[in-house]
């Protein structure tokens, strides 16, 4: 198949939920026209901030089909689903869903609870999977502060390479710079390598990274793309500030709990997602209203993405 390769940048959605914990798949069609508003490129839904691992097999495929139906005229807008967790056959069944669904891929992340024994058995797994979907995209999400499967993506492109016709890239959520640049230059740029941690972007740039994927994105994108903009035409200093910025807002999400704090900052610009699901702790009202006086002090407003 045709190796595209994503540019810009994709945001992580998190997945909104109703005050019962129940999805709101009545939300998506909004977020979807959020993200484009503010010139975002794509969505990779069920990752991490979307919850994926803490979402039923029927919820995960109810999120599927609305951001495919969401998204149907919009052949600009590239969706990605996580289909990853610790049952390869229910990944499969997932990666054939994304495919009738008509989305432009599946991701797929190295099962946490049985970890492969080396690389080689991680991309058998990778092998089976890309097989459930075969005419969709395929790509590796390389996230080990969570999964524990800390082997060398080069290792993973030279398993593979050739033995898997859609693989296009991975999504690497990492800092071995050694080794995601090794990754970029295999097989003469051969692979997509979509960057995955927006507190690093302007590194990964430096590298040579063209395509992004993250969950500030859905709340900040005006800085990113001023941040890419800069680097670009050769202003390091600006591009250099406008890093310390996303650096200082995603400070506050270590100080107020972690991942949930995300949907704090979606409250802020106006769409509300909502809290994370168990075991995921989410911030007290108290706490909400210290952290909106932090965002203010950041100028958050300057470069917020808007609705």
């Amino acid at each position: 198949m045709n190796n595209h390769k994503l540019q810009g940048l994709i945001a992580a959605p998190f997945t909104p939920l109703l005050a019962n914990g129940d999805i709101n798949i009545g939300a998506i069609p909004a977020y979807y026209q959020l993200l484009k508003q503010n010139q975002v490129a794509g969505a990779f839904i069920c990752g991490s901030t979307g919850e994926g691992v803490s979402l039923t097999f029927d919820e995960r495929v109810a999120i599927m089909q609305t951001w495919a139906e969401a998204t149907l005229q919009d052949k600009d807008f590239k969706v990605i689903t996580l289909v990853g967790g610790t049952n390869i056959k229910e990944c499969c069944l997932l990666a054939a869903k994304a495919e009738e669904f008509g989305l432009f891929g599946v991701a797929f992340t190295s099962p946490f609870y049985f970890k492969p024994a080396d690389v080689n058995q991680l991309a058998q797994c990778c092998k089976e999977i890309a097989a459930a979907a075969s005419n969709t995209a395929f790509y590796y999400y390389h996230i080990p502060v969570l999964t524990g499967g800390n082997f060398p993506m080069i290792d993973l492109l030279k398993a593979i390479d050739d033995k898997i016709s859609n693989f296009a890239g991975i999504k690497y959520t990492h800092e071995d710079f050694m080794d995601y640049l090794s990754c970029l230059n295999y097989a003469n740029h051969k692979y997509d390598m979509l960057w995955g941690r927006d507190e690093n972007m302007l590194s990964a740039l430096v590298l040579g990274a063209k395509g992004a994927v993250g969950s500030t994105y859905n709340y900040a994108a005006p800085l990113y793309l001023a941040l890419m903009d800069a680097f670009n035409q050769g202003d390091f200093e600006k591009a250099n500030t406008l890093q310390q910025k996303s650096i200082d807002m995603i400070t506050l999400l270590g100080k107020y709990g972690g991942i949930s704090v995300g949907k704090s900052y979606m409250k802020l610009i106006g769409l509300d997602c909502g809290e994370f699901r168990l075991p995921v702790r989410n911030m007290t009202t108290t706490d909400f209203e210290k952290f909106k006086a932090d965002v203010s002090a950041l100028d958050f407003q300057s470069f917020q993405s808007t609705l």
